[in-house]
């Protein structure tokens, strides 16, 4: 067998391979296109519910951990879909906690007996509401920016 021969058939076979290979793995588009899905979810949970009950806080907190493991566990290859795969993890994650802290203030407030050390419990916790509501605010505006950034990217031509 001549070496001329080899190369014309090792060289169609690995370029097959190749074609097929990249072929089978996903498109920077069908990537942005799953970690926007999971993140719109997890927005439109926070607009529906934003929490003025207890139950309601508190499952809202719940719904965001799931889409924040929803987020974490998406496959995906593209290195900057990457960065803001583990972005959304952290807001997702940071307004879980911030949102459960409002819900357990809210029982609080609710609980709170008509006496001084009842009202210094419901002072406290409207407190920590006012706090947790400067957190959401931060982490709002951390995830309008990471959201403009990712949509720019997604939008770019492979």
């Amino acid at each position: 067998m001549s070496v001329l021969y080899k190369y014309t058939v090792i060289a169609p076979v690995s370029l097959s391979i190749a074609l097929f290979i990249t072929s089978c793995s996903e498109s920077k588009v069908s990537q942005c296109q799953q970690l926007i899905r999971v993140v719109n979810a997890g927005t439109s949970l926070i607009d529906k519910n934003k929490g003025t009950q207890v139950i309601t806080t508190i499952q809202l907190s719940k719904d965001l951990e799931f889409v924040t493991k929803s987020i974490r566990e998406l496959n995906l290859t593209d290195l900057k879909l990457k960065e803001f795969q583990s972005g959304f993890v952290k807001i997702f994650q940071n307004l879980s906690q911030a949102i459960a802290k409002a819900g357990k203030a809210l029982g609080a407030t609710k609980t709170a007996e008509a006496s001084a050390s009842g009202r210094e419990k419901s002072q406290k916790a409207r407190a920590e509401i006012d706090s947790v509501l400067t957190t959401a605010t931060t982490v709002g505006k951390q995830s309008d920016t990471l959201v403009n950034k990712m949509n720019k990217y997604c939008s770019q031509p492979e």
